[in-house]
């Protein structure tokens, strides 16, 4: 295991050298945020497939493979079904208004900063938990890399990303995502697909041993990829933690056709775990957990140095996320809440002070992510809640911003509140892993949505007129002068 160790320990610290790096380039609002909106194509593609596949498309897709076979794809297919639809029909919008948030997209648009507020307290709570998720998953893959106790586990792992994200804001993040992205590529689509399925003597063998519900494309259930495409699928229209991905590309063209090439890799990505998970039950018909399936191949059938490169790419999909979801959470946590509740604008603090108080924010929300991940045992529940939430609350009224004049910000309250509460009740009702909270909460801020716009006064025409203008591209972006060298 010397070489597998000496792989993983390179890998970390290449990690923090690129966020000591970024610290030398993050000099403005712009570069510590959305690196300057400066990403061309291949670098914009590469970080946009591994913020969204991480440690729940790796290691759960995987699990989901040797649960229910090729149909377990589905969960990791509907996030790059979301993101193809995000980049096709809304990407180049988005990218056009300049702005840091998704909750300043709604002030934009409905005018009066109120419906910003109650959006970015859900957002805030659904990136949190989204890098809580993400840095719990360090204990799975440090147990078979060191036999590491969790607590411990958590700590280290978080620590790294939480230290290159402080440090240089996203293009530190933006850096250690491409390598990150290379290195899944890497191993999990060259080198563990091909060894898990040769292991498992082929398919025709697969195909032998296992029943042939495991090769039914839809055998996970109709109701199942339903849900997935209303949490996932919708999901990825509307996280923070995407779109301010989507507000690093230089140009909508670098957002639209970057982002379909990161959707399209991410289909084939959801394959592939699906495959390494249906040859793992052949390998381990009778593991204790399906979660196990992926450390299992991994520890067991694959040579040295190979199985540091692949736990290496675990790693990676992991802290890709944990990073995206932390700087997203931040910038939520400062730029919609904080900058509100103490009544100051952002436009009177200097660049130092922008960055400065960004990157406490990072560091802050980092170590609140870390304890709460080391306190919280039941992780699938609590990103189910937070999905519930931002689905059933915030889906309809940026949707509906971004495609219906008509819509109000009291129309758009309303359907924050209706969906939340809808949410909220029906999970109390039906459980919290129940599908019903997240179809009738949906509905409910549908309707909120369409009955109170209609029955209130339209947006003001000099509101929707500076929104047509952002969205179009014709104004500017509020200046954030660098930082001076000397700083």
């Amino acid at each position: 295991m010397a070489v597998d160790y000496t792989v993983i320990v390179v890998y970390l610290a290449g990690m923090l050298a690129m966020g000591w790096w970024g610290m030398r380039r993050a000099r403005s609002k712009s570069e510590f945020l959305v690196a300057g909106r400066r990403l061309g194509p291949t670098m914009y593609s590469g970080t946009m497939a591994a913020i969204v596949l991480g440690g729940a498309s790796t290691i759960g897709g995987v699990g989901l493979g040797y649960q229910y076979g090729l149909s377990g794809a589905w969960m990791v297919f509907t996030i790059g079904l979301g993101l193809l639809a995000l980049s096709v029909f809304f990407s180049a919008r988005i990218a056009r208004l300049k702005v840091y948030t998704v909750s300043e997209m709604l002030d934009l648009r409905y005018g009066g900063g109120r419906a910003g507020v109650i959006s970015g307290v859900v957002m805030w709570a659904y990136t949190l938990m989204l890098a809580v998720t993400s840095t719990i998953a360090y204990a799975t893959i440090f147990d078979v890399l060191f036999d590491m106790n969790r607590t411990v586990a958590i700590v280290l792992g978080g620590s790294i990303v939480v230290a290159y994200s402080t440090l240089g804001g996203m293009w530190s993040i933006t850096l250690t995502d491409m390598v990150q992205f290379v290195v899944k590529t890497i191993g999990v689509l060259l080198l563990l697909l091909p060894i898990a399925v040769v292991k498992a003597g082929g398919f025709s063998e697969m195909k032998a041993e296992l029943p042939t519900e495991y090769f039914d494309p839809l055998g996970i259930g109709g109701e199942t990829i339903f849900t997935y495409v209303l949490i996932y699928t919708f999901g990825m229209l509307i996280g923070q933690d995407i779109w301010q991905r989507v507000f690093t590309a230089r140009s909508d063209r670098t957002a639209r056709w970057g982002g379909t090439v990161a959707g399209t890799y991410c289909l084939a990505y959801a394959l592939a775990g699906a495959v390494i998970g249906t040859a793992a039950k052949v390998l381990y018909p009778k593991l204790a957990s399906a979660d196990d399936a992926f450390a299992t191949i991994v520890k067991d059938e694959l040579p040295v140095g190979v199985r540091g490169l692949v736990l290496a790419a675990a790693l990676a999909a992991v802290m890709s996320t944990s990073s995206g979801a932390l700087i997203a959470c931040a910038t939520v946590a400062n730029n919609d809440i904080w900058s509100r509740l103490r009544g100051a604008s952002r436009r009177t603090e200097d660049a130092h002070d922008e960055v400065k108080g960004n990157r406490a924010f990072i560091l802050i929300m980092g170590v609140a992510v870390i304890v709460t991940a080391v306190a919280l045992n039941n992780v699938i529940e609590a990103l189910t809640v937070a999905y519930n939430l931002l689905v059933g609350g915030l889906l309809v009224p940026i949707l509906g911003g971004l495609v219906w004049k008509r819509g109000t910000v009291h129309g758009a309250l309303a359907s924050v509140v209706a969906g939340g509460l809808a949410v909220i009740a029906l999970m109390a009702t039906y459980g919290i892993l129940a599908n019903e909270p997240v179809y009738y909460g949906l509905l409910s801020s549908l309707a909120a949505y369409l009955i109170v716009s209609l029955a209130t006064p339209a947006t003001d025409a000099a509101v929707l007129a500076a929104w047509r203008e952002r969205l179009a591209g014709r104004a500017p972006e509020p200046a954030s002068e660098p930082i001076p060298a000397h700083q």
